[in-house]
């Protein structure tokens, strides 16, 4: 969770679902910077379906995050584990998927029960996020899916602050 004393204003009042953290540095997504709403279409390869499903893919909109300055054509689904596709890898108590079948499935209502639809990532070289932390630009919190998945994104900040960890 950003801290008050963060002054990278591209994560102020930032939470980020941290997915990874070993000696080679660490990964996760953004899970309350909303872009907006966006036809599944445009997410979709349009050689992987037909015209008349693409058509049918414009008029299903789905709301859009930013997940962080690395790789932001890259499409994350961070979503509950009862969903499961070739390309999901677990997380504790949620998945990521990258293929687009998930969004097809999502498009038919045949998706995970709890989703969000991410472009691109947060990344720290070894030591990086240490080194912020250690600044007080980041605290730490429990993983809570209500707020991962929570539909008020400007609900997220404030909640996950009143659930963080006192520094050690």
């Amino acid at each position: 969770i950003a801290t008050e004393k963060m002054n990278d204003n591209r994560f102020e009042k930032t939470v980020i679902a941290m997915l990874e953290n070993d000696k080679d540095g660490a990964w996760g997504l953004v899970i309350n910077k909303p872009i907006g709403m966006l036809p599944i279409a445009l997410l979709i390869d349009s050689s992987l379906n037909t015209s008349e499903e693409r058509e049918e893919l414009y008029g299903i909109n789905i709301s859009v995050y930013w997940g962080g300055p690395v790789n932001t054509k890259e499409i994350f689904i961070l979503h509950s584990n009862e969903y499961k596709s070739d390309s999901t890898k677990k997380y504790g108590n949620l998945s990521v998927s990258q293929d687009y079948n998930i969004l097809f499935d999502i498009a038919k209502n045949n998706g995970p029960e709890k989703s969000l639809v991410i472009l691109g990532y947060s990344g720290w070289g070894s030591g990086q996020l240490e080194g912020e932390m250690e600044r007080d630009d980041w605290i730490l919190s429990n993983l809570d899916l209500d707020i991962i998945f929570e539909k008020d994104s400007k609900k997220k900040w404030k909640e996950s602050l009143k659930r963080s960890f006192i520094k050690i």
